[in-house]
């Protein structure tokens, strides 16, 4: 049985937030010497949290005196992005297999991203991100935002086949057990105290690469119903969710070491993610041509949220104001002003790895979007 929600009201609400981030920071030398540690046996699971929990007090405070509102702990907690988190339901692991497709443009060139194995009827047996969230509600001011990979990762990467058959002779059922898990964590984040869930959804830009499409093809499946298939998991994902959670949806085209993996305008799905995906934020990737122009926005409705992410984190280069400016411009030709907000493209470390920039010049990108949207929107 799904548990039920608790509607009561929190600060901020449905509120537009106009200095964005993705969610992940760069960690600190001493938590990943930490969590070396650990995983070697030489420190315990209470010793490493207390680590954990020094580290996201002090990336919480930057944030905060950056001028943030909606504040993440970093993925301090987690190894990656994904992997924890979906590999903490019953019948979900992950395998060393092979996507269709590898990283490409930097130094995870040619290694593939996770593929996750279905091996048992998905069940979300206990709370997975709850403890994590009240930890950092109980260390800001600010409303906490918790991110999750979108549903979508335990079906894309290995299709069919990485679904056991006698688990799950038919997909319907599966995906149903797959939604009524993210229910259950999303209603006990609710009971939390939790309004902001962001959902990192990778698939959706792996069905605007031209490539990625013909492997899917390839493989039997009809990248249009994938879309309509990706739509349907996160609304019944999110089905019942208090009217004052705010959901935001990340658009990722592979962040790894500061290498990615699909390409390509998102015309093919915008339509359809715009108009059908019940979210009230997209944060779409638009820091360099891969990404293709703005004109797919001209599709977004009214009451919907697009957070440009036109600061890329893969390298320390730092962007123009103006420039920035002079997109935010663009992009406001095809959807109003007030329904845009701004953000680095993706996180700053997917993985504990993280991308290829030094923690001064992760926080100079976050000090730059903070101050744009100061001189936009007069706020952030």
């Amino acid at each position: 049985m799904d548990r039920p929600l608790n509607a009561a009201a929190a600060p901020y609400g449905q509120r537009i937030f106009r200095a964005e981030h993705v969610g992940s920071f760069l960690r600190p030398e001493g938590l990943v010497e930490a969590r070396r540690k650990h995983q070697e046996g030489t420190l315990s699971d209470e010793e490493l949290r207390a680590v954990e929990d020094a580290a996201i007090r002090d990336v919480v405070k930057r944030q905060e005196e950056i001028g943030i509102h909606a504040v993440t702990d970093g993925d301090y907690r987690r190894q990656s992005f994904h992997i924890d988190f979906l590999t903490a339901m019953k019948g979900i692991e992950w395998k060393p297999a092979h996507f269709q497709q590898s990283f490409k443009g930097g130094p995870s060139e040619g290694h593939s991203p996770a593929v996750f194995a279905v091996t048992d009827h998905v069940e979300h047996e206990h709370d997975i991100a709850v403890d994590d969230f009240k930890f950092l509600k109980g260390v800001t001011s600010q409303t906490g935002k918790v991110t999750l990979p979108a549903p979508s990762f335990a079906h894309c990467r290995g299709g069919r086949d990485a679904i056991d058959r006698k688990a799950y002779p038919e997909l319907g059922p599966f995906f149903d057990d797959l939604a009524a898990a993210y229910r259950k964590e999303i209603g006990a984040l609710a009971d939390a105290g939790c309004r902001y869930v962001q959902l990192d959804e990778v698939h959706y830009t792996f069905l605007c690469d031209p490539a990625l499409v013909a492997g899917f093809r390839a493989r039997g499946d009809d990248p249009d119903a994938l879309g309509r298939i990706y739509a349907k998991l996160i609304n019944d994902s999110v089905a019942g969710k208090p009217d004052d959670m705010r959901i935001g949806v990340h658009l990722c085209r592979g962040n790894q070491r500061s290498s990615w993996v699909a390409q390509g305008g998102y015309e093919p799905v915008a339509e359809l993610l715009f108009n059908t995906v019940d979210a009230d934020a997209f944060f779409l990737e638009y820091d360099s041509e891969r990404a293709g122009g703005f004109e797919p926005l001209r599709f977004v409705p009214k009451g919907k949220t697009v957070v440009l992410g036109i600061v890329t984190s893969k390298s320390g280069e730092l962007e123009s104001p103006d420039l920035l400016k002079r997109r935010i411009d663009e992009a406001a030709r095809y959807v109003p002003l007030d329904q845009l907000a701004l953000s680095p493209q993706c996180g700053f470390a997917s993985s504990v790895p993280g991308n290829k920039i030094s923690q001064d010049d992760q926080w100079k990108k976050m000090q730059l979007v903070a101050d744009v949207a100061r001189d936009v929107w007069g706020t952030t």
